[in-house]
């Protein structure tokens, strides 16, 4: 039985949704939609939906595959060294897309400090789509980071003291017990860093530039309709934005579901972590048969 909510809490609560969907109801309420077709096959639009897509991707991929060792190292460490990456962490989180462009700028930039030594290496990193991509690294991967390491944060350490005491390694604890104890937040954090780097707009027009075809992503693409006086096109292409993210944000939901209830029904088998890893350490042991 839930405690009762009290009502007045109805009026703020009210507000907020007010504030939040009123915005999307009025975009959606007033989108062209009869031209809508027309306007999502313009060969820019096509162009930049797949930049967009492309790029986002990448960023995804790369977000993943260097967020989930940062995450880790993060839930293992403390005290000092884990505030001041956690603050590293969290400090593109907060800064204005501007300050963030910028900041790419000086790194990466032809003037940059690791940009100066690639130019002189023949490499130029601006108005491209590998700009793009580390724009897009930057701001979703403290997104990924975030919501992987509240998820190793939900992993009972007991769980993993057992693996250590069956003789499993600290790479078997991370392969056999942490990971798949974590992949819920693993594939929310997946997701969200998606959504977010197919959102990004301000650090890249900044750092990258709109370039048609090289940097020029689906929200530059809407500043460009809008500063072309091309309302219905701006409009147009917000509303397939949308539709992205509510694709992300069911299939996030259908992902985590299915991986809980697999969870669910994995641990209603009653077998422990410590057999299974015990039956890899004497497999993989010399001399034992």
């Amino acid at each position: 039985m839930r405690v009762a909510t009290p009502r007045w809490l109805w009026v703020p609560a009210t507000l907020a949704l007010i504030l939040l969907a009123g915005p999307l109801i009025a975009l959606t309420i007033l989108a062209p939609w009869g031209s809508l077709p027309a306007i999502l096959g313009d060969p820019e639009v096509l162009t930049s939906l797949r930049l967009s897509l492309g790029t986002a991707a990448i960023s995804t991929i790369i977000s993943l595959l260097l967020g989930l060792p940062l995450a880790v190292l993060l839930h293992r460490l403390s005290g000092v060294a884990r505030a001041v990456l956690y603050g590293f962490l969290v400090i593109p989180l907060v800064l204005s897309p501007v300050v963030s462009g910028l900041a790419l700028l000086y790194f990466w930039g032809r003037r940059g400090l690791l940009g100066t030594l690639l130019e002189n290496l023949g490499v130029q990193v601006g108005f491209s789509p590998v700009a793009v991509v580390l724009v897009q690294v930057f701001v979703a991967l403290p997104f990924f980071v975030i919501a992987a390491l509240g998820s190793f944060e939900g992993v009972d350490p007991d769980l993993e003291l057992a693996g250590a005491n069956a003789g499993a390694n600290a790479t078997q604890i991370l392969r056999y017990i942490t990971l798949p104890l974590a992949l819920p937040g693993i594939l929310g954090g997946t997701l969200l860093a998606f959504a977010r780097a197919l959102g990004e707009y301000g650090a890249t027009i900044t750092f990258a530039g709109s370039v048609e075809g090289r940097t020029r992503t689906l929200p530059l693409q809407i500043e460009l309709a809008l500063n072309s006086n091309q309302p219905d096109q701006a409009l147009g292409i917000a509303l397939m934005l949308i539709a992205m993210y509510i694709m992300v944000v069911v299939i996030s939901a259908w992902a985590l579901r299915t991986v809980v209830s697999r969870s669910v029904v994995s641990r209603g088998t009653g077998v422990p972590a410590q057999p299974l890893l015990a039956s890899r350490s004497t497999a993989s042991a010399p001399g034992r048969g």
